[in-house]
């Protein structure tokens, strides 16, 4: 989740709760600075917070999560005003192996999952770390995250599950 103002999380995962289930694990709030590319659209400064979800899901899920993101996305700036865009969720899925981001928008490394919706390989878990690729986005290749994404990635190593991470 990304937005300038901090009470949205919060209500933000009230919403999300509804629609994936009981939370798994919260991030801290971090501060979203290495990027100016939502500035215009959400205002500034911007904040970044991480939520997990309890229960497995299957990859081809994500094309739902991201209709269902956007719908909750559309509500919220409905309801809480300016800037245009309040926040932004992008769903994704976490695997041993792997960190999965959905976007709405096709690029030359996305992979199109159906519904408009493509899948970004963002992170790979390789030699017991995250490891960006050439196009990972400027927050996830700082290792900012790196700890959540461990921990989280370490409550399904051996399931063989992937889990939903938003």
């Amino acid at each position: 989740m990304i937005s300038s103002r901090r009470e949205l999380f919060d209500e933000a995962i009230r919403h999300l709760t509804e629609s994936f289930g009981p939370v798994d694990h919260v991030s801290e709030i971090m501060d979203f600075d290495l990027t100016d590319y939502y500035d215009e659209q959400m205002g500034t400064p911007l904040y970044r917070q991480f939520v997990s979800f309890s229960g497995a899901v299957e990859p081809d899920a994500l094309v739902e999560a991201k209709h269902t993101t956007n719908r909750i996305e559309t509500r919220l700036a409905e309801r809480a005003g300016a800037p245009p865009r309040p926040i932004n969720l992008d769903p994704g899925y976490l695997a041993a192996s792997k960190l999965v981001l959905a976007s709405m928008k096709d690029f030359s490394h996305r992979i199109y999952l159906g519904r408009g919706v493509y899948g970004d390989l963002t992170l790979i878990y390789r030699k017991g770390g995250w490891r960006k690729l050439a196009w990972t986005f400027p927050d996830y290749a700082s290792g900012r995250y790196d700890s959540f994404l461990t921990e989280a990635r370490s409550r399904i190593v051996g399931t063989g599950k992937e889990k939903n991470t938003k």
